[in-house]
């Protein structure tokens, strides 16, 4: 969301605050990506201020590094196309080797001029920007619903504007917060089945709060579940936009007691879990939380139409798999499905592939196994720099009940 909105408010007509953004390494290298292109940016402890412009980056030349972020890997460059200028962007050797495709080709058939430093499609890349025309584009999001909403965000800062049709899509709910975000700041998408449409037209500046990170609370209330405690996330109520709040219904149907109020939402662990199958396509980023915890569960877990998985910060279906092995797990995967057993996880380091979601999953499980360790534990900071302090107060929480309810309530960080 906070990636969502630094694009949203550098395209809009004048300053826009964000209050209450997401604070790690992802969203700092937008904000870096972002003043090198000539957007001024403002920074205080909860809000920022953006100087945006509907004409595309201030500056016209610019070297720009994204670092691991995919968000900024592929949103930058998409609003510098709508400029004029050549803009050059590089990225990490982990976000080198994640696919740029489907967003490239459509951006070079909607008027993108494209250099690639190495393998076609794929980061370096430089933008040789004289706006883009706009018009139709078929789009394969099914390994990612980034390049559609990449292409949504530009869409109505193309000559004649922007229609998607849509082959195939994972992740849906993220392309709805897109939507929701861009009406926030002014633009209506009209959708009709897997086609999309925006009009030519003009963001408007305005403040704009964001909601705590629905995708890092998973872990907090797998640990509710996973230990018979109970945590409340403040911000995340009935009406969130985002997708991934759909976790807490997965634990609902393990066992766990889930109430979505209309501020909060408090997850509640009953001391067991039972094993399911579940389809995870629309909220696979979470598909690692459960993994992690579903050995300590009473029957096999399988989770299904996870195969967008393996093509994120490194294959999480192989890194989860790898890990519950090593931890004495019987466990088998597929091209697009992963099937644990119930077992009594012993201690081992877990192998992080330098991916934060494996970090993260992985600590919650090591709650109910003493003696886990990180290879890589600093890898949190692409998204949560807090989650090890964070998870460390939660749970003194549960042990040191507070006087309202004894439960953990997790607070933005």
């Amino acid at each position: 969301m906070t990636a969502r909105a630094l694009f949203l408010a550098a395209a809009a007509d004048g300053d826009s605050t964000l209050v209450n953004p997401l604070v790690s390494d992802d969203t700092e290298a937008f904000v870096e990506g972002l003043r090198l292109l000539g957007y001024p940016v403002e920074q205080d402890t909860s809000e920022w201020v953006i100087g945006g412009t509907p004409a595309g980056p201030p500056r016209e030349t610019a070297e720009v590094f994204t670092r691991d972020g995919a968000t900024t890997s592929r949103f930058l460059p998409s609003l510098a196309a709508t400029g004029h200028g050549r803009y050059a962007f590089d990225a990490s050797a982990q976000m080198r080797r994640r696919p740029m495709a489907p967003l490239t080709q459509a951006l070079r058939q909607l008027g993108a001029d494209l250099e690639f430093g190495g393998e076609p499609d794929y980061h370096p890349l430089t933008v040789n920007a004289v706006g883009l025309v706009g018009g139709s584009v078929r789009l394969d999001a099914g390994a990612s619903s980034q390049f559609l909403t990449a292409l949504l965000l530009a869409g109505p800062l193309m000559r004649n504007g922007l229609t998607v049709e849509v082959t195939d899509l994972v992740s849906q709910p993220y392309v709805a917060i897109t939507t929701a975000m861009m009406r926030a700041f002014g633009v209506e998408v009209t959708q009709s089945g897997r086609t999309y449409r925006v009009e030519p037209g003009t963001y408007t500046a305005r403040r704009y709060e964001i909601e705590p990170d629905a995708s890092s609370a998973s872990y907090f209330f797998a640990a509710a579940a996973l230990l018979g405690e109970s945590v409340t996330v403040p911000g995340l109520g009935v009406d969130a936009l985002q997708g991934d709040l759909e976790f807490v219904d997965v634990l609902a149907r393990m066992g766990a007691s889930v109430d979505k109020g209309a501020t909060a939402t408090t997850v509640r662990g009953k001391g067991r879990l039972s094993g399911i199958t579940v389809n995870m396509r629309d909220i696979s980023d979470t598909m690692p939380t459960l993994a992690a915890i579903a050995p300590f569960a009473e029957g096999p877990t399988r989770i299904v139409d996870v195969a967008n998985t393996r093509v994120k910060e490194c294959d999480r279906l192989d890194a989860c798999a790898t890990n519950l092995r090593a931890m004495g797990v019987q466990v088998e995967t597929g091209p697009d499905w992963i099937e644990i057993q119930p077992a009594t996880p012993h201690p081992t380091q877990i192998r992080c592939f330098d991916d934060h979601r494996i970090a993260m999953a992985f600590s919650v499980a090591g709650l109910r196994t003493p003696g886990m360790t990180l290879d890589n534990p600093g890898c949190v900071k692409k998204t949560f720099p807090t989650f090890h302090r964070s998870l460390g107060d939660v749970v003194h929480s549960f042990t040191s009940p507070t006087e309202s309810s004894g439960a953990g309530v997790l607070r933005r960080q």
